[in-house]
């Protein structure tokens, strides 16, 4: 009706009318903005459960793992084995799975990092993980969230990780100057500081991410990789 209201062929000279039109337009423009953002975002499934991991877990994340990085052509296809040994070393300081009707779907990896300023208490995120049927669904999206909520719970000062630079702005990680983790562009390395401050230097993440499958074995993994 608004946009109407200014192209039945009739001029809108009147500053009453004139008025009106410019009111109605604006708002049809806010609404089309929001309907696109709606289209865009991320579905919330009212069935999906987002929990600790318990021990019953563990085969069904590595399938999970394996499944989520099979087809990512970045990936060295060890993110199962760093969970695994991240788990063995205790060194999972939060590891939670999203449940869909009973079965597990998806898993985020939260551990230490140790940053060389001597900035404590801060995180990295990954792997993350979600089956390919169940990607675009919002299960990433609710993983992220939940994990970063429960480190502030914790006390946490930040976290960081290496990902998509598209995806992980949405939840405030930045490209943060003079903080880097060698061997990536530093357009894939991200950061969130919790309390304000920003730590400068290298990172580095435990040496789990080392693991790929080999006794003794060493690989190139860093969070979250994807």
């Amino acid at each position: 009706m608004a946009e109407r209201s200014c192209v039945e062929g009739k001029p809108c000279v009147d500053r009453r009318e004139l008025r009106r039109c410019t009111r109605h337009l604006a708002a049809a423009h806010v609404l089309r903005r929001l309907a696109r953002k709606n289209e865009e975002a991320e579905p919330m499934n009212p069935k999906l459960l987002i929990r600790n991991e318990t021990p019953g877990d563990v085969g069904a994340i590595t399938e999970v793992t394996v499944a989520a990085f099979k087809n990512l052509a970045i990936s060295r296809h060890t993110e199962q084995f760093v969970v695994e040994a991240l788990r063995a070393a205790d060194a999972l300081t939060i590891s939670l799975v999203a449940e869909m009707d009973g079965r597990v779907a998806g898993h985020i990896a939260f551990s230490p990092a140790t940053l060389s300023d001597g900035t404590p208490d801060w995180y990295g995120l990954g792997p993350v993980s979600v089956l390919p049927e169940h990607q675009r669904k919002g299960i990433g999206k609710a993983l992220v969230e939940e994990g970063l909520s429960r480190l502030r719970n914790l006390n946490a000062r930040g976290c960081c990780l290496v990902g998509h630079p598209e995806y992980y702005r949405k939840f405030g990680f930045k490209n943060i100057p003079g903080l880097a983790y060698e061997g990536v562009p530093p357009e894939v390395f991200f950061a969130l500081s919790f309390d304000g401050s920003v730590p400068q230097g290298t990172v580095s993440f435990h040496d789990a991410f080392q693991a790929d499958g080999q006794q003794g074995g060493t690989g190139n993994s860093a969070p979250c990789r994807a």
